[in-house]
């Protein structure tokens, strides 16, 4: 059996919720949690778009999202709504609310990068080994 300390899963892990961490206080100002922040990046970057897209960009299930989504909602972010061609289809829009907190988030990714102390290049290079482990490879079924 292997150490702990050998296993890439706790490495990982352990790095994950470092960062969460380190993103926590900036969120906090604006009253978001880290996987709330997340879906924002996604609807900044395309607004109006399905639960679906939003799960498969965040590697997330629609039991997992919409719970955080109906949160989202209530607090005036975003709206849900079903869309005119497909009604079994959950559009997700940003709200002026929603769409003002981009400005308030810009130097985030910024701060948090500084905390860990690498440089661009390391950051390329860690950022293609992650697409390599995760996005190449075949969906998880569950």
């Amino acid at each position: 059996m292997m150490d702990l300390s050998e296993h890439l899963c706790f490495k990982m892990y352990a790095f994950s919720r470092y960062m969460t961490a380190l993103y926590k206080p900036y969120l906090d100002e604006i009253s978001l949690t880290y996987p709330q922040y997340l879906v924002m990046v996604v609807l900044w970057e395309n607004d109006a778009v399905s639960i679906g897209k939003i799960g498969e960009q965040l590697h997330l299930d629609n039991g997992t999202l919409t719970p955080l989504l109906k949160r989202m909602e209530k607090n005036g972010l975003l709206s849900r709504t079903r869309s005119n061609k497909d009604e079994r289809i959950v559009l997700i829009t940003l709200t002026e609310k929603g769409k003002s907190l981009k400005s308030k988030t810009q130097h985030i990714p910024e701060e948090v990068q500084k905390c860990i102390h690498i440089n661009r290049d390391t950051k390329a290079q860690l950022m293609k080994i992650f697409d390599e482990m995760v996005l190449n490879q075949p969906q998880i079924q569950r």
